[in-house]
């Protein structure tokens, strides 16, 4: 099903408790729209399922946040897929202390990012936010995500890569996978993916206005993808957080979702919206000259050690042997001269032994994936096309500095830390 959020006139609607189905049609939501009387600044979503454990404690600091920012003028609304725990009813009984606060039951509907669209179908707000019920989610960032609407933003979002985030308690193989479906997302959707430094965040706001009337197919959870790859999204900031560990009820997270994640790229990709984009990528061409002329150094070191090693007239090592050593020995010459030159700025923000040697194990992960390939070039220039091993050797490395640059500058250089 495809969703479109409606041009809101002036007006306003008021969502008690919606019982939305699958045949709900967008001419449905162009009659409620009609019964809009007043715009309120800020609309912030709340997708619920089985967390009655902590929607009390939620709404109540949501409410003394935004009481104070808007005065008032803004709703919560909370959609709940019809929760067995009875998530919604808490909403309502909350109800009579929270004028701002509105429920949503979903019957027959089921689905995170379906969930927030369905909320911002209803909403009365200029800037449209999500945020998950779930506490994991620090409330305090909505402040200054606000502040970055109020400085032009068409997007915010939350990011635990950027400085000030992190996550609290993550063990090795979520940070993992959390890396590598990012890593997938820009090999897939540069364009899209590239944009922010946590496309898997879902803790954002956009301003209504840069997705009014652009269909939505959200697939799985990840709707900040469908709104950058669909929407007419020009400017966007990122404000750090740190990600909580879940306090009550249990976790969602399953590996259907990283399924859905990369059918959704697929389909994303697949179907050209990407061409929509206001904004095409856009490469930092001073950065790259510095990280192209400290390439350019390694290249020196990798041909030194290269031709020491596998040289018959000195030590005639293997082709492969030595080639893994020589851009080892480079890789360690290029990460130091980038960290203290062509990243230094970043670098700044993140001091200390504990995020430098973060940060070079990092790069150095992604050289050795970039040396992989370095491999299957070299060998197939030499090995099937009679090619010198020196120059296909050059070859391979001009391929692979882009590899490095772009995958370094997205991932090597944000550091996910935990003050």
């Amino acid at each position: 099903m495809t969703y479109s959020l409606v041009s809101v006139p002036s007006g306003s609607f008021q969502v008690n408790e919606l019982l939305f189905s699958e045949d709900v049609s967008e001419s449905d939501f162009d009659r409620i729209s009609q019964k809009r009387e007043k715009l309120v600044e800020f609309s912030l979503i709340v997708p619920t399922y089985n967390e009655s454990k902590n929607l009390a404690k939620l709404v109540e600091i949501l409410t003394q946040l935004l009481n104070n920012y808007f005065h008032n003028n803004y709703e919560l609304i909370i959609v709940d897929d019809d929760s067995p725990d009875l998530t919604w009813q808490v909403g309502l009984d909350l109800m009579p202390n929270h004028p701002q606060l509105r429920v949503m039951r979903r019957r027959g509907e089921k689905g995170l990012s379906t969930a927030v669209i369905r909320g911002w179908q209803a909403a009365q707000g200029e800037i449209l936010g999500v945020i998950d019920g779930d506490l994991q989610h620090p409330p305090e960032t909505l402040i200054n995500m606000l502040e970055e609407m109020k400085n032009g933003a068409d997007l915010v979002v939350a990011s635990r890569h950027v400085e000030g985030g992190g996550v609290s308690d993550w063990g090795f193989m979520r940070r993992f996978l959390s890396r590598g479906a990012q890593m997938l997302g820009l090999l897939i959707l540069p364009g899209v993916i590239g944009r922010v430094s946590d496309p898997m965040s879902g803790y954002f706001m956009v301003r209504r206005s840069a997705i009014a009337n652009y269909p939505m197919n959200p697939l799985g959870y990840k709707i900040l993808i469908e709104v950058l790859g669909r929407g007419n999204i020009g400017s966007v900031a990122e404000v750090g957080y740190v990600f909580q560990e879940r306090q009550e009820g249990e976790s969602k997270v399953t590996w259907r979702q990283y399924v859905d994640y990369i059918l959704h790229l697929l389909r994303l990709r697949s179907r050209g919206r990407v061409t929509k984009l206001r904004e095409k990528l856009r490469v930092p061409v001073k950065r790259f000259l510095k990280f192209g002329l400290v390439g350019f150094s390694g290249v020196f070191v990798d041909m030194a050690i290269f031709y020491l090693l596998s040289d018959a007239s000195t030590l005639g090592w293997g082709l492969t042997r030595s080639k893994v050593i020589a851009a080892e020995v480079a890789v360690l010459n290029n990460f130091l001269w980038n960290d203290l030159w062509t990243f230094r700025d970043l670098a700044q923000k993140q001091s200390g032994w504990r995020k430098l040697i973060k940060r070079f194990v990092k790069f150095n992960l992604i050289c050795l994936l970039g040396i992989g390939l370095n491999l299957i070039i070299l060998n197939l220039l030499f090995n099937y096309f009679g090619v010198d091993k020196y120059i296909a050797n050059l070859i391979a490395i001009a391929v692979v500095t882009i590899w490095n640059f772009w995958f370094n500058l997205k991932l090597s250089w944000r550091v996910t830390q935990t003050k």
